[in-house]
């Protein structure tokens, strides 16, 4: 997708704070050095602040300026501060803090969905098997159908908020997925885990899916640590997720 002019000063404000070109507690330039510097209206600065500061990136008040918030501070479920920090290089900290996430949600997603399922959603998320086979078997983009596969699984919950929250979820889980699909024979030996949750879901058994999700996730920790422990290059996204559609 193609940004705006006002997109685009918040994504350049955005990776610069993330970067550390303008560091926690610092204030950022004024606005005729942003004008002059990105070649845009005070009036699209302006509102890049304010989409700064909804994101908790940076505080602003008279005589103080517009500084810069603590890391602590930011939205870390907002998904252009996910694809900041992945463009300008995923740490061990944020991967960590994400599979942290992962196991303390994903489990308690997979029972609803488990116990809520419709014959629509188990149709979506064998499509998404599916094509995550295929990439195994073929070639092929293997990281897209296993998101798809795990935005069913979110939206097979029926919860609304749950459904809101997916964008900011799915965001994080393809930057898991990004780093775990990196090794060796990864997307292979995953996919009959992935079988496994979603047998379960097919019986409606949340017992069976909560265990079979732990296995999976517990695999891709193991994979992301030894990425990490290998010094390898992290991969970097590109592209936003997009939300998952309501129902």
């Amino acid at each position: 997708m193609i940004k705006n002019v006002h997109g685009n000063t918040v994504d350049h404000l955005g990776q610069a704070i993330l970067g550390g070109k303008y560091p926690p507690g610092q204030a950022i330039p004024p606005e005729p050095m942003l004008c002059e510097e990105l070649g845009v209206s005070r009036t699209v600065v302006r509102e890049a602040v304010k989409s700064l500061i909804a994101k908790g990136l940076v505080t602003s008040g008279p005589k103080v300026g517009t500084r810069v918030q603590p890391a602590d501070q930011w939205n870390w479920f907002d998904p252009d501060v996910i694809l900041w920090q992945s463009k300008i290089g995923l740490t061990p900290e944020f991967l960590r803090d994400l599979q942290d996430l992962r196991r303390i949600m994903e489990p308690a997603a997979v029972r609803m969905a488990a116990e809520r399922a419709t014959p629509e959603d188990i149709a979506e998320m064998e499509a998404a098997f599916e094509g995550m086979r295929r990439a195994v078997e073929e070639g092929g983009d293997y990281v897209t159908y296993d998101l798809r596969f795990h935005q069913g699984l979110l939206k097979a919950c029926r919860n609304r908020m749950i459904v809101q929250m997916s964008k900011a979820l799915s965001a994080l889980l393809r930057t898991s997925f990004e780093i775990s699909t990196t090794r060796k024979d990864g997307p292979r030996n995953s996919l009959p885990m992935h079988r496994a949750v979603l047998d379960a879901v097919i019986a409606h058994n949340p017992g069976r899916a909560e265990k079979a999700i732990l296995q999976l996730i517990d695999g891709a920790r193991a994979d992301i640590e030894a990425v990490l422990t290998s010094r390898r290059r992290l991969p970097r996204l590109s592209e936003p997720v997009r939300m998952l559609r309501s129902y």
